[in-house]
């Protein structure tokens, strides 16, 4: 995972002009790690309205996963649904 401060480092506003936000620079890198390009714009949506702690830990459980799929960004989404669910159902049960 890398520190904010490592992106903002990086961040060219020349070459770089569309990403003005931090969620879009983490969008763009879910998107990159994930090897799915097409969908930037669903990964900046989930960066910017998603818990990121959710979102961290389905990335990293996507890292670590010995899998052939060679589909990420779907075993990334089932993933965070999962720790969705787990999360509401953890709500439910303190009310």
């Amino acid at each position: 995972m890398q520190k904010v401060s490592n992106i903002l480092d990086k961040f060219n506003p020349v070459a770089d002009k569309y990403i003005s936000r931090e969620f879009q620079s983490f969008g763009i890198y879910m998107s990159e790690e994930l090897h799915d390009h097409k969908h930037k714009s669903l990964y900046i949506k989930l960066a910017k309205t998603t818990d990121r702690s959710l979102i961290e830990r389905a990335l990293s459980y996507v890292k670590d996963a010995h899998t052939t799929t060679p589909n990420k960004g779907a075993l990334f989404m089932w993933k965070l649904k999962q720790l969705k669910d787990a999360g509401k159902g953890d709500k439910k049960s303190k009310v």
